[in-house]
């Protein structure tokens, strides 16, 4: 094949590649977005956040972004609010459980939260950074623990547990 028949051929290929409509996000590409979305760096946390305000753009990802905060524990503990920081661990936990793939993301999620919790407490005042810190590693043992819980019914555990002998 002479050098201008292959360059050509590229050039045609690339100029089509370029121009190819927009697709439907396929499962592998819906796992990379949810993976840059939920990784422990602000980089990520701020992609996520970008794309929790746009989420007409990410419609075809099908992602689930409810929410219930930070579920038991309060949303505000003593003022800290937590909301965003919680509410990306839930778009984490939601979307690998629907994905089938919760328990090898677990950690990196808890790990997520915790970063995003720190970084939070990075914006109150230096004097109340020490209490902000340890509610944030109090949040994170307590999702380290009690998070592979998420979405189990306690009354059915409850149940469960009596037919134990």
């Amino acid at each position: 094949m002479s050098r201008p028949f292959a360059a050509s051929i590229l050039s045609s290929i690339m100029i089509l590649g370029l121009a190819a409509p927009a697709r439907a996000a396929t499962a592998p590409d819906r796992a990379t977005v949810l993976a840059s979305f939920t990784q422990p760096t602000v980089t990520s946390y701020n992609a996520w956040n970008a794309a929790r305000r746009d989420r007409a753009k990410w419609a075809s990802y099908h992602f689930d972004w409810g929410t219930d905060y930070c579920s038991v524990s309060p949303d505000r503990p003593f003022g800290f609010d937590f909301r965003l920081a919680c509410r990306r661990h839930d778009f984490g936990y939601g979307n690998y459980k629907l994905a089938g793939t919760f328990s090898a993301n677990k950690k990196r999620l808890d790990v997520a939260l915790y970063e995003d919790l720190k970084r939070k407490c990075t914006t109150y005042p230096a004097a109340s950074r020490p209490v902000c810190y340890s509610l944030a590693w109090t949040y994170y043992q307590a999702v380290s623990f009690f998070g592979s819980l998420y979405g189990i019914d306690p009354e059915a555990a409850v149940a469960a547990a009596g037919t134990v002998s």
